[in-house]
Order: C-alpha cells, then structure tokens, then sequence
C-alpha cells in the first residue's frame, strides 16, 4: 500500500488494542478499554464500509426469547443454563439502554407477540400447560410473570388463538443504535479503519502480527469479535448463519404495533415506520444458510412474501421496498464464547442470534479479560 509516514505514525504504529469487528461487541469492548486504560492507543479493523454481519442488519428486536424458544432451549440446556442465558440478555438489554438512551435509540417497549399457524396447535397447547412454570423461573430476573394471553387484535388470519404475550419485550432503531455507538466510541478517541479484512495473524511473546488486506499492523493485544465470521481466524465452534430479511413500504394506517414470532422464533416481524419488517426462515435450509455469503434465495424471500399474504397482511396492499441479509454466529450451545485464546489474543463471539441482547455485556465482559 502507498501508505504515509504520517499514515503510519497516526493510525498503525504504537497500537495497544487491536479489536477486529466494528459492532456491537467490538465498539463496547473498546469503550471499556479505554475507560480502564484512558492512554492506551485502541485501533478498530473493520472489513465492511459499515459494520459487517448483523449489528446494522438485524431486526431491531430488543427481546430476550419467546416462550416456544425457551421451551425449545430447555430441551437441551438445563433449567440454570436458559435462567442465566436470559438474565444476560435481560442485563444487556438494560446496559444498552443505560450506555446510549432510550430516546437516541427510539426504544418502545411496545411488547411481544407469539403466534401460532394452523399447524402449530400441539405447540401451542405445549406453551399454554408450560407458561406458569417459565413464568416462575423468569420472575427473579424481571420481577414480575413475562408470559400472559391476548385475543388477536391485530387481526391475523390463519392462526390458532391465543397469542402468546411478552410485556417486557421491546423494539429499537438499529441505524439509530449504532450510529450512536460509533459516535460515542470515537469521541473517546478510538480510532476505526474500514474496508480492511484481517486475513490472518501470529503471536510472539510480547506482541501480534495482522496480516490485512491494507498493510501489516502490529499490536500489543488482539481482540476478535466477528462473531459469525469467527471460524475464519480462530479454531472455535461458531457456525455462520445468514438472516434473510424483507421491509414494505409504508402502509396507510398501519395498526400493527409491537414485536412478533412464529415457528420458534425462526419467523419475526414488528412495525417501523408505518412499513412491516420481516425476517427469518432460516429453517427451511438450514445448510444452505450455513455461509458467510451476503444474499438472498428465493426458496425463503417467496416463504416470507406467502406469509405476508396469508397471516400478516391478508387484507392490506402492500409492497415490498427493500431485502436484504444478515450473518449470525451459532453454535451447538447458545452461550457466547468469551475466552482468552492466548497470552495476547481474545474473543467475544457466537452470540447465537441475540446480539442486540448480549452484544453490550459481551463487549464489556470480554474487556475484563484483559489485564
């Protein structure tokens, strides 16, 4: 690269922190790190114009699991592995509001909705015999019973009644977010470089070494938080799985107002901006979603227009504005991995889908490992 002394000097040279990834993690791993270490020189890699992978292309839920899903979990976690994995979302959507504002954000705890197609009455029956004992075990978090009935209000067709009805459940502006995330991180002075992917890296005893697709950086200590794209750096059980999302364009007396999910959770949609977003799908192939690849298939994009057809929208025109993808980082368990790899290099990654949940307390988290 045709790079200045003075590029070099200001930006590359005398690095303390390096962290690769520019969302949700990364910029709250940093800002922790300059709040323990005011001096230290703290450089962020970012291989996307904006933040790459999910943090500027997620649905803006600010939920921490339906009643499906958290049943779901329990199949395979114990009851103190799902209690602790919401009481981190809990405790991280709270350090998110506290960090930015509910109002730089447009936060609106306007609840959350779970619906059930047709087909899903056995699922259903399953959620209503279970909700007092989920209930029971959220209350020490919450305070209060999460879970409770409402009639379909809303007017959705082709649905078992009952919803399923989430009070605490709420819904924020990503642009907003992490617009203001970015702002607050630089005005401490930490520097971001984008358009620059991290190909690869090597330790000796006092320093790492990136290799980049600008330049070589050297550094005191690494930090890793690219999430979906983790597996590409370092040998850890993060698989990648893309989100597909559509949004219409604004709906004339749009009545819809909250958060909703289906099938799980693999289906979501909520209200913004008069329009309707909707996301997921991924179920129906799970291995094709299995990539890092940005991009939409028509298997999903034309699953999640029928739904708006014959649930969401069935009586209202519609059409749809945008589509677009996010890359999620999964794994076998739904705890984040959060580890110190070696004496120099750190990560904070497979947020399991929740990342506007988790990803302040990860951030903040992975900054105490370091000392």
């Amino acid at each position: 690269m045709n790079l200045s002394y003075w590029e070099i000097k200001t930006w590359l040279t005398n690095v303390d922190f390096c962290i690769v990834g520019s969302g949700i993690v990364g910029l709250n791993c940093a800002m922790h790190l300059k709040d323990r270490f005011p001096n230290a020189k703290i450089l962020i890699l970012e291989k996307g114009v904006l933040p790459q992978g999910a943090s500027t292309k997620n649905a803006g839920f600010a939920c921490f699991g339906s009643l499906s899903e958290l049943l779901h979990d329990l199949e395979s976690h114990s009851e103190e592995a799902v209690f602790n994995l919401v009481k981190q979302r809990v405790n991280g959507l709270r350090l998110l509001r506290q960090n930015l504002g509910d109002h730089v954000i447009d936060y609106k705890q306007l609840g959350g909705y779970e619906l059930f197609v047709k087909s899903d009455l056995r699922l259903l029956e399953t959620c209503l015999e279970k909700k007092d004992k989920i209930n029971t075990l959220l209350k020490p978090i919450v305070k209060d019973y999460t879970f409770s009935f409402k009639d379909n209000i809303f007017g959705f067709k082709n649905i078992n009644e009952p919803y399923i009805f989430n009070q605490f459940e709420g819904q924020l502006d990503t642009g907003k977010m992490m617009e203001a995330l970015l702002h607050k991180v630089q005005s401490k002075g930490i520097k971001i470089l984008n358009a620059i992917e991290v190909m690869r890296f090597s330790e000796n005893c006092d320093a790492v070494h990136l290799n980049t697709s600008m330049c070589d950086i050297r550094c005191s200590k690494l930090i890793i938080a690219t999430n979906g794209f983790a597996a590409r750096l370092i040998k850890k059980q993060v698989k990648p799985a893309r989100a597909q999302v559509l949004i219409t364009k604004p709906i004339n007396n749009l009545k819809i107002k909250g958060t909703f999910h289906l099938n799980k959770g693999y289906y979501y949609f909520r209200n913004i901006d008069n329009r309707i977003l909707l996301g997921g799908g991924r179920h129906l192939d799970f291995k094709g979603e299995e990539t890092t690849e940005f991009g939409q298939t028509k298997l999903i994009q034309n699953n999640l227009e029928d739904l708006l057809k014959s649930i969401i929208l069935p009586n209202t025109p519609y059409n749809i504005e945008y589509s677009w993808s996010g890359i999620m980082g999964i794994g076998d368990q739904k705890e984040a991995i959060v580890e110190q790899l070696s004496d120099n290099v750190f990560c904070g990654v497979r947020l399991g889908g929740m990342g506007v949940a988790i990803g302040s307390a990860i951030g903040y988290e992975l900054s105490k490992l370091i000392k």
